[in-house]
């Protein structure tokens, strides 16, 4: 939240100017700047970003148009003027929604607040990613992926503080994919919490839109959850199914490999033990076939014949678009934790890895908080001094107090530690 009900925002206002000032001639982050407001600087410097630049028209009218009618937020459009009418109607605000790079698609509102807002080149076809824009509601939301509200000088560039702004990530709601950003700008009016709190409405809105405007899903499509359990559970058809845990193993491998596996591959990444005939893989296979229906697995080369949607596979996905939150949300544990076979512990520590390094990037107290406080989270000693340096100095004490005891007990050669599955 940028503003506290009943504050003062012109003593705010003076008093941001004054941070952003200290910020941009030493470097330096004093209060009242907010955490998430003092990393978004951070990333603006580090990016090069001019405090007083503007953003860059990346798109011409028609690449705009070509964007627009291809990018699947044109689909909600409707619903989107319908419910922000209000806001616009009166002339203050303005109503925007980007696409996951940060280039503003449609920029809607009075005439008036449109002209004031081209001048610092808040338009269709602009970017205004953080990256080439600084800190803003909409590019800041991507960044951070979350709701986010930025007020006068907590914007990075000096031409914008005199907007304040709130911005609401946008998912598809059944890939997880990062889409965009739905936003909303005006004056000082759009500091109240309530606005933060409707534009998060808004966006969750837009994805409930989406789903009801989707296609629904294949009867022929399987179902894999692999996540935190030794036994997956397998949707198709209809049925669900749970499988042994050398079934589930045998699942997650072809699962990761639709054009299929000859039967020595598929020895070689289920057997840490070479000598196992393999006879008994034809058993297991045997048996799941069974248990699946042969029209489900096939063999030369053995392969699963419907589309597999894995949950692990939702876990990358997010994380390959950027959507740290969203795989976060998706992620309920190690993959087979269980299990020893050689593919499917590749894949658990890699995927692991991924999400675990992608969180002490995003340096999110919340997230890090999500991982150090779960089961496979409790002995990771990196991901504890991550949070112990993101969380607020009065907070601070007890992840503090952990890391020291897990550096004692682990030793000094534990900063590569890998989480515990």
């Amino acid at each position: 939240m940028a503003l506290d009900a009943g504050a003062d925002a012109s003593e705010r206002g003076v008093q941001l100017r004054r941070a952003h000032e200290e910020f941009t001639s030493a470097g330096r982050v004093v209060r009242p700047v907010r955490p998430l407001v003092a990393a978004s600087w951070q990333r603006s410097a580090r990016a090069r970003v001019s405090p007083d630049g503007a953003a860059p028209v990346e798109l011409d009218e028609e690449e705009l148009s070509a964007c627009r009618a291809s990018h699947p937020l044109a689909r909600v459009l409707p619903v989107v003027r319908e419910l922000t009418g209000p806001y616009t109607g009166g002339g203050e605000h303005l109503v925007a929604l980007c696409d996951a790079r940060g280039r503003l698609l449609w920029v809607e509102g009075h005439p008036g607040a449109r002209r004031a807002a081209a001048r610092m080149n808040f338009v269709p076809g602009a970017r205004w990613a953080e990256s080439t824009a600084g800190t803003n509601a909409p590019g800041t939301a991507l960044a951070e992926d979350r709701p986010v509200q930025v007020f006068s000088a907590e914007h990075f560039r000096r031409p914008v503080q005199a907007w304040t702004c709130a911005a609401a990530p946008v998912h598809d709601p059944r890939t997880g994919r990062l889409l965009g950003a739905v936003d909303l700008t005006g004056g000082d009016g759009l500091a109240h919490p309530h606005s933060l709190g409707f534009v998060t409405a808004l966006a969750r809105t837009v994805e409930s839109q989406l789903a009801l405007l989707a296609p629904p899903p294949t009867r022929d499509r399987v179902h894999l959850s692999a996540l935190g359990r030794d036994e997956a559970l397998l949707v198709a058809g209809g049925r669900e199914l749970r499988l042994s845990p050398r079934h589930s193993e045998i699942a997650v491998v072809l699962a990761r490999h639709p054009e299929g596996l000859s039967g020595e591959a598929l020895h070689l990444s289920l057997y840490e033990d070479e000598t196992i005939s393999p006879v008994t893989l034809r058993s297991e296979l045997s048996r799941l076939r069974s248990l699946l229906g042969p029209e489900l697995l096939a063999s030369r080369p053995y392969r699963l014949t419907a589309p597999v949607e894995g949950d692990f596979d939702t876990v990358a996905r997010r994380l390959g678009s950027g959507a740290v939150a969203a795989a976060m949300n998706a992620y309920s544990g190690p993959l087979l934790p269980g299990s020893q076979a050689p593919a499917v512990a590749r894949l658990r520590r890699s995927l692991a890895g991924q999400l675990r390094a992608a969180l002490i990037a995003r340096a999110d107290p919340g997230l890090l908080s999500d991982w150090a406080y779960s089961p496979w989270g409790e002995d990771d000693l990196p991901v504890w001094q991550a949070l112990a340096t993101a969380l607020p100095g009065p907070q601070q004490a007890s992840a503090r107090a952990r890391s020291a005891e897990l550096a004692a007990e682990q030793g000094p050669a534990t900063g590569s530690q890998r989480p515990r599955a």
